[in-house]
């Protein structure tokens, strides 16, 4: 009964773009305190100071989903930017 007064059915997209975000945040926190090259939890890692570890960085920054979209063009939606870019015939 409670819960029916405050959550109303209209908050629910809300919540989920609220999940949404919270999980990319997270995932993003996750990623970079595991893979980053720059970030050290360790003490022996902090205490290496400033390491020349180009590769490693590179490996970091070129990840999965960049290498994915490299070659493909920056559009959302192609078959209706080619329908009102291209000249009719």
């Amino acid at each position: 009964m409670a819960s029916s007064r405050w959550v109303r059915p209209e908050v629910y997209p809300l919540f989920a773009a609220m999940g949404v975000a919270v999980g990319i945040c997270g995932f993003q926190l996750f990623r970079n305190i595991t893979g980053n090259p720059e970030v050290r939890v360790n003490k022996v890692g902090r205490a290496a100071g400033v390491l020349e570890n180009h590769e490693e960085g590179r490996r970091y920054a070129e990840h999965g989903l960049r290498n994915y979209v490299r070659d493909k063009t920056p559009e959302i939606m192609p078959a209706i930017n080619k329908f009102f870019t291209e000249p009719t015939k």
